[in-house]
């Protein structure tokens, strides 16, 4: 499974949606708050035994933000 695949399933598991694609913005696509997105960092860090800093939270803004910092940082 693609890391595309695996942030989208965790993206709904946390808010319910379904229409996730890799240009999905958290803020403005998916109307996310502060609490949503760690809530979605703390279950990529459970699930690839990471840990993402804080202040590299504000770099992830689309889907495609993500999983492009999580190959740079070798988690997935």
């Amino acid at each position: 499974m693609g890391m595309f695949q695996v942030l989208k399933d965790i993206i709904t598991k946390v808010t319910g949606r379904r229409d996730i694609t890799i240009d999905t913005d958290f803020i403005k696509d998916l109307k996310l708050n502060s609490f949503d997105i760690v809530n979605i960092v703390c279950a990529i860090e459970e699930k690839y035994n990471a840990e993402i800093p804080t202040r590299d939270l504000r770099k992830l803004r689309t889907v495609r933000d993500a999983v492009e910092y999580l190959a740079k940082r070798g988690i997935a």
